[in-house]
């Protein structure tokens, strides 16, 4: 999928982050969101923009076009509107393959926007009732890997629950990645398509506990719960890393297998296969 980086920064981190908590809510699946996008780290004061605290946020949209209104869309709502913050661009524009952002914001200026130029880049200033919010005008998009995932199989949900939660956090340290899901973990495992025409995808019912005895189940005996972790990231090796270092955390007392999702390359042309990931 298409992928960008917002910097967002503000008076605090405590501001930042919520701030980047905000444009981030709904964007769990872009099977029901218009897109997919997460905390991807708070960043060290020589990494921020304009010297304050920093927070970076990644999202991924099937298209650029679709990215642009999604990533406008949530500036606008979440970071335009919360005390002290401004908007930066955190990937590189040098290829063309961009959005443009601020210079979709400025009209909320009504008149008395202004532009700067610095080093190449153009900065939007629209008067807001504490200051000015700045936003950058042009934001660089790449094509990045979004879905990489992994099951975790345990003898309860609890223990799965608990492996998920270890997972997630051996995978969030990593540079360029999110986990788009509630807390990193998905409960809601789907497959592809469904018996009802509308729905693009639907409960993956070898895998729900409650189903075992009247469906094909792909569950051991001993297994009483699953979770699911997902993965975008900037690239496909930021996302195998993120793969290896989960699994391995999720290996503990209680969960008898990993296993993965296999959509047969209808969601995409990477195929990462976890015990190949290891070796």
């Amino acid at each position: 999928m298409t992928a960008a980086r917002v910097l967002i920064t503000a008076a605090s981190e405590e501001w930042a982050l919520i701030a980047a908590r905000m444009t981030t809510g709904y964007a769990a699946s872009v099977i029901g969101c218009d897109a997919e996008a997460g905390i991807e780290r708070v960043l060290p004061a020589d990494l921020s923009p304009d010297g304050r605290p920093a927070v970076s946020v990644l999202l991924f949209g099937f298209s650029r076009d679709g990215l642009q209104k999604a990533v406008v869309n949530r500036v606008a709502q979440c970071i335009l509107t919360c005390p002290t913050t401004a908007c930066y661009n955190g990937l590189p524009t040098t290829d063309g393959k961009t959005i443009r952002v601020g210079g979709n914001l400025r009209f909320f200026g009504d008149g008395w926007q202004i532009s700067k130029l610095l080093e190449g880049r153009r900065y939007w200033r629209m008067p807001v009732m504490d200051g000015e919010f700045l936003c950058e005008d042009m934001f660089g998009t790449i094509k990045g890997v979004a879905g990489g995932n992994f099951l975790i199989l345990g003898q309860t949900s609890e223990l799965a629950l608990s492996a998920a939660m270890a997972a997630v956090e051996a995978i969030r340290p990593i540079p360029g990645v999110i986990l788009p899901f509630p807390g990193g973990i998905v409960r809601s495992g789907s497959k592809v398509g469904s018996r009802y025409k509308k729905l693009r995808a639907s409960t993956n019912e070898a895998y729900c506990p409650t189903l075992r005895g009247i469906v094909k189940t792909a569950l051991p005996d001993k297994v009483g719960g699953v979770y699911e972790i997902v993965i975008d990231g900037l690239d496909l090796a930021s996302v195998e890393e993120a793969m290896r270092r989960g699994i391995r955390a999720a290996c503990r007392p209680g969960i008898e297998r990993i296993s993965a999702g296999n959509y047969g390359g209808k969601l995409g042309p990477h195929h990462l296969h976890p015990r190949r990931l290891l070796m």
